[in-house]
């Protein structure tokens, strides 16, 4: 009696983790962060900067560097400059276009910190929510949660996350997904999260 309602309270607090990051991600305005991906076939470093309704700009520092893309919510549309030595080149492309996916598959559009929570948060609905302790992330202090998906469930073929909350903003700082064999697909570090910093528009556009 005792264990069952121990790992009650235990799944309770960490499903708690995904509402309030949910609630904070609601909140924020603006965010910007260096984003740090690896998986067996790829490596990325990104400076990303997010401004609701959904603004993202990316600039590529590893592979791709001096590349920069930006996302329009309102025109559904991204632009790329490709090459940080010729400013003049822009690309006007689909969010779907091959050339502006990540390796995984990820778009633009479905890129930000709330993505993560909502796919997170629907995984949690059909499976279960485990919080696993604390642990140091670079400077800040994060708690570990564990969501894994019920039996032959995935989102976006992702069947289980293990998601780091920052103690202090409550949002995620590091994320590693996995399939349903319980192979890694992808970690992402998120360095250097700043909370609601002044973004211009003009950020958002790159001609």
């Amino acid at each position: 009696m005792f264990f069952n309602l121990l790992l009650t309270a235990i799944m309770v607090v960490a499903a708690s983790h995904i509402d309030s990051a949910k609630e904070s991600f609601d909140k924020l305005t603006s965010y910007t962060v260096t984003l740090n991906s690896k998986s067996s076939d790829s490596s990325e470093e990104i400076k990303y900067y997010f401004k609701k309704p959904g603004l993202v700009r990316m600039e590529f520092i590893e592979p791709h560097k001096g590349a920069v893309l930006v996302y329009n919510p309102h025109t559904k549309r991204v632009k790329l400059r490709p090459f940080g030595f010729f400013k003049p080149f822009v690309m006007d492309l689909s969010p779907e276009d091959r050339l502006v996916k990540s390796s995984k598959g990820h778009t633009v559009d479905e890129s930000d910190l709330g993505a993560l929570l909502k796919a997170a948060d629907e995984l949690a609905k059909n499976g279960k929510t485990e919080e696993k302790g604390e642990e140091a992330i670079g400077q800040r202090h994060a708690a570990l949660v564990r969501i894994e998906g019920g039996p032959g469930k995935a989102v976006g073929g992702v069947h289980a996350y293990n998601i780091w909350f920052d103690k202090k903003t409550g949002l995620p700082i590091k994320a590693e997904s996995f399939d349903s064999n319980g192979k890694l697909i992808e970690k992402v570090v998120m360095d250097d999260l700043e909370v609601n910093p002044t973004l211009p528009d003009e950020l958002f556009d790159i001609g």
